[in-house]
């Protein structure tokens, strides 16, 4: 069994704790395309949902509740702080019906996918 030496390990306290990447699960549902995440501890006005063109942006943050004194820490395996992700939809959606609920540490995202040959169309106001 192949055991790394402490300088092949990940030195998790160095990374950037500018933001961190929040791991999804895309898949198709019928007509949905459905993408979730687990967010355990994130309250939903923490999280921000935006589509642009075929990438859907999930940001949010994660906050520890607590300040710990560094000598008091066994372990450090959780990300607290802030956290996003851009995925590239692999669909034509409309963005506008889509939908997002969190129920027990999981977000869900389901966009209407859209139909081949299907447009939204602007109309211009003449004047």
């Amino acid at each position: 069994m192949f055991t790394p030496s402490p300088t092949q390990m990940p030195d998790w306290s160095s990374r950037s704790l500018d933001e961190g990447q929040l791991s999804v699960d895309v898949f198709r549902d019928k007509n949905d395309l459905v993408i979730r995440s687990t967010v355990a501890g994130v309250a939903p006005e923490d999280l921000d949902i935006s589509i642009h063109g075929d990438l859907l942006t999930v940001r949010g943050k994660r906050d520890h509740g607590r300040e710990v004194k560094e000598d008091d820490w066994y372990y450090r395996e959780c990300y607290w702080g802030a956290f996003s992700r851009s995925v590239v939809l692999p669909y034509e959606v409309n963005a506008d019906r889509a939908e997002a609920s969190l129920k027990n540490g999981l977000l869900e995202i389901r966009v209407p996918i859209r139909k081949s040959g299907e447009r939204n169309i602007r109309v211009k106001v003449e004047e």
